[in-house]
């Protein structure tokens, strides 16, 4: 009996591994870091709490320092189980992205759609010395990226205004914020087929995205990011590049859309 009172008052490890991850899934959404007390703060925590768990993960190397001046952020482990999840999807679209990446000369990515944003999954990065990469295992929104314009116009209409906030963040001058806008913008995607997006995320990136099914009828984007001074007066070579490569895919995968 009192064994069965003291286990009572201990957190369950199914609550502390909740705990975990609230703060991963937090400090997915902070890729700059944070404070112990920020953390604390956004999942409702006692900071000496969060400070035990935060230790815990900074030893599996779950979570790291965000810089020499403190913080904490996502650690490498992360982006290798995210890439090891996808492991499957990965291999088997891999040959064709080498492929598209040596004929376009640019950066090619692969990503899915995970919790309301792109997850970049794989990479294959051209030799310029300006290029656009982002690590496997990170994430972007939905509505101002090439790949994750390219998913939305694949999803049903309700699906896509769950994921859409009311208020889409702006984060360049080009960025689309307003919904109705980018619904608009999404039809077009949805009847051609290719996603742009122009500045819209980072300013001097531009992209182009499409999407793509594996064996497993599994929902993919391929993108090809790159500086605007390579983008502009290239958008119909890339996107008939992208295209070709994606019909090729679903080919193989006898995908009929």
């Amino acid at each position: 009996m009192n064994n069965d009172k003291q286990d009572q008052n201990k957190p369950s490890s199914v609550q502390v591994i909740s705990r975990a991850a609230k703060i991963l899934r937090t400090l997915r959404e902070y890729p700059r870091g944070l404070s112990l007390s920020q953390i604390a703060k956004e999942v409702s925590l006692a900071r000496s709490t969060v400070q035990r768990i935060v230790t815990s993960l900074e030893q599996e190397n779950f979570v790291t320092a965000a810089s020499v001046n403190g913080g904490i952020r996502l650690g490498p482990e992360i982006a290798m189980l995210a890439a090891a999840v996808h492991i499957d999807l990965r291999e088997e679209i891999r040959p064709f992205l080498i492929q598209l990446s040596n004929q376009v000369n640019e950066t090619v990515d692969l990503s899915v759609l995970d919790n309301g944003k792109v997850l970049f999954v794989d990479q294959i990065i051209a030799t310029h010395p300006l290029q656009a990469t982002s690590q496997p295992g990170a994430s972007f929104p939905l509505h101002c990226t090439a790949n994750g314009k390219a998913i939305l116009a694949s999803l049903p209409i309700e699906e896509v205004e769950k994921l859409l906030p009311e208020h889409l963040k702006q984060y360049t001058d080009k960025t689309i914020a307003n919904r109705d806008e980018l619904l608009k913008e999404l039809e077009v995607v949805r009847k051609e087929g290719i996603a742009f997006t122009r500045e819209e995320h980072i300013q001097g990136i531009c992209a182009v995205g499409a999407v793509v099914f594996d064996s497993m009828r599994t929902l993919s984007a391929i993108s090809i990011p790159l500086p605007s001074t390579r983008f502009y007066g290239n958008e119909e070579k890339l996107a008939a590049a992208l295209l070709e490569t994606c019909q090729i895919i679903n080919q193989h995968f006898d995908i009929k859309q």
